[in-house]
């Protein structure tokens, strides 16, 4: 009776649906590798033995080239959103330049990053994977800065539209609960984007972040993915 009750219960099914997408296991491996790169750092500044830090020096490098072999093909999947919001031209102009702007952003960084798959799996080595991993970087920063820009855009939209509802009226209350569920969408996907960018801008050097912000800001993001993708499937 008691292992029916587990088996059967929703939130047990609500899981398996979670894990059987390719992006839920992907926000969780996303997840263990930041916190590892976080702790490592941790670790390392508080004197920790070689022993102590190793194995979560290997689990963020291992989790890593997993995720890596599991986004593989993944950019025409961006190819074809930024196609799409291209094409939409019902869109507001500035949110279907940043879409586009953000699909090409990603879609460039996972085609440079599918050519350092073989070099990184240790199959075929390549004199030019540092410069193509390097290259990946800017694209990935360069999308993110453009969600960054839609998403500040958005809240901007939000609150003009918000200036304008009737909360008396049964419609503006309706109206006003929608614009709060499309604030706290978009405030999400800013907080995540703003410790997303700590990555590529670390990895270009483009600022001076430690192991210890990027794991942090990394686990984060990916906390909030998993809680996003949760929703979705639920």
């Amino acid at each position: 009776m008691v292992a029916d009750a587990v088996i059967y219960h929703p939130t047990i099914t609500h899981y398996l649906k979670f894990v059987s997408t390719t992006v839920g296991r992907d926000k969780l491996l996303r997840t263990l590798q930041y916190f590892a790169r976080f702790y490592a750092w941790y670790l390392l500044r508080t004197n920790a033995t070689k022993s102590a830090i190793q194995p979560w020096e290997t689990m963020k490098k291992q989790f890593g080239l997993v995720r890596k072999v599991l986004r593989a093909g993944k950019n025409v999947e961006h190819f074809k959103a930024a196609a799409l919001a291209a094409d939409n031209k019902t869109m507001d102009p500035v949110l279907r330049y940043t879409a586009v702007g953000r699909q090409l952003g990603y879609a460039g960084y996972l085609s440079m990053d599918l050519l350092t798959l073989l070099d990184a799996t240790g199959i075929k080595k390549s004199p030019n994977a540092k410069r193509l991993q390097q290259e990946a970087y800017r694209f990935w920063a360069a999308g993110i800065t453009f969600s960054i820009v839609g998403q500040l855009y958005t809240l901007w939209q939000l609150k003009q539209r918000e200036q304008k509802v009737d909360r008396k009226e049964g419609e503006g209350v309706v109206e006003g609960k929608r614009i709060a569920k499309e604030r706290a969408a978009s405030r999400l996907q800013l907080t995540s984007d703003l410790c997303d960018i700590t990555v590529p801008l670390a990895a270009l050097a483009w600022v001076n972040f430690d192991d210890g912000i990027v794991g942090l800001a990394g686990t984060v993001s990916s906390l909030l993915g998993v809680y996003s993708q949760w929703n979705k499937t639920a």
